[in-house]
């Protein structure tokens, strides 16, 4: 979106990635040069609303404005590239990107689900798909003509499965179900119980209910599925195996949404789960992309995702012949230090 604005202090981009857990800001000189960073807490639009959740970025911005010797409240950059969680759907993009327009941080904005910082931080060009494994799982895909596939990620309501929330519930439920009869046994019951010094699955179900232990405290029960999977439980090991089938399914639907399976075509894998690099999952979803997405091409990033978020705001600034150009894009990852590693095949 482009505004009638004064001409900003820095020929540059200002550059947002805000998650469920943590928000980074950063604000990027035309050549690439990274002039201001800031951190803050979690992005909750579809809590607050669109305009509370944009306000609690103000002093993000500030922050970074004032590191790099600019007044706040003027125009900072030619561009804001914001990638944000909880847009998922083209209705809540405009929504935030209205928001964030109101504030007059650049001449132009644009917001995206943040899915799409991954994509970009993983690649040379906005070309390819990703996929986020992390609390939660989504998929999105792009070309340089701007042509995107993507999916809504509303959970359970759009298809969705897995992530880390996603198998530490499935686990509670086949611990739990062991516990009392209903299933077979598995090791989750007792690592689980273990691991938060309690005397069984069925009290840690008890603490979340009873508020006693915070619902986000069950992410901790997804290094615990790897460990008893490792030890050949059945429950464990067949969570992994449907975590790496649902990456590879929406991996291969996002990839022929945009004609990219016939050639190689990058896969950027990104999120805690895929982070951790578990062999389990990564040596199952490989071999499963040999089978439906041969010449698929993962490779895991860890790059700080708004990292992404300034890649695509520099690609703006290229389209605009207003810099942002290959050597601007070189001097910024150096100074994130953030290169891509491949998955091996």
């Amino acid at each position: 979106m482009d505004h009638h604005l004064p001409e900003p202090l820095l020929p540059g981009v200002l550059a947002i990635d805000a998650g469920n857990s943590k928000t980074d800001v950063a604000l990027i000189g035309a050549d690439g040069s990274l002039l201001g960073t800031a951190r803050g807490g979690g992005f909750a639009p579809q809590v607050l609303g669109p305009e509370a959740a944009v306000a609690t970025l103000a002093p993000l911005v500030a922050a970074v404005a004032a590191q790099a010797g600019l007044p706040v409240g003027a125009v900072l950059a030619n561009h804001v590239s914001a990638c944000l969680a909880n847009a998922d759907l083209p209705l809540e993009e405009r929504l935030l990107e209205d928001a964030i327009a109101a504030h007059g941080w650049g001449r132009s904005s644009a917001v995206a689900n943040d899915t799409f910082g991954l994509l970009r931080a993983g690649t040379d060009t906005p070309r390819g798909v990703a996929v986020v494994c992390g609390a939660g799982i989504n998929c999105a895909g792009l070309l340089p003509d701007g042509r995107t596939a993507r999916f809504p990620a509303l959970g359970h309501l759009t298809g969705d499965w897995g992530g880390g929330a996603g198998m530490a519930a499935e686990a509670m439920w086949h611990a739990n179900r062991a516990e009392d009869g209903r299933g077979p046994g598995t090791a989750l019951a007792p690592a689980i119980a273990a691991h938060f010094d309690l005397p069984s699955a069925g009290a840690v179900a008890e603490g979340v209910h009873l508020g006693q232990l915070a619902p986000t405290r069950l992410h901790e029960i997804v290094p615990v599925i790897f460990r008893c999977a490792e030890d050949g439980d059945p429950a464990a090991l067949e969570l992994i195996d449907r975590q790496a089938d649902e990456i590879v399914r929406m991996a291969r639907v996002a990839l022929a949404r945009l004609g990219l399976l016939d050639g190689p075509a990058p896969l950027v894998l990104g999120g805690g789960v895929l982070a951790a690099r578990h062999p389990l999952l990564l040596d199952n979803l490989t071999a499963r992309l040999r089978a439906v997405a041969p010449y698929a091409e993962p490779r895991i990033v860890t790059a700080p995702p708004v990292l992404g978020a300034a890649l695509l705001g520099l690609d703006r600034l290229a389209q605009a012949q207003q810099g942002g150009g290959p050597d601007a894009q070189r001097r910024l990852r150096e100074a994130y230090a953030a290169p891509a590693a491949a998955v091996a095949a």
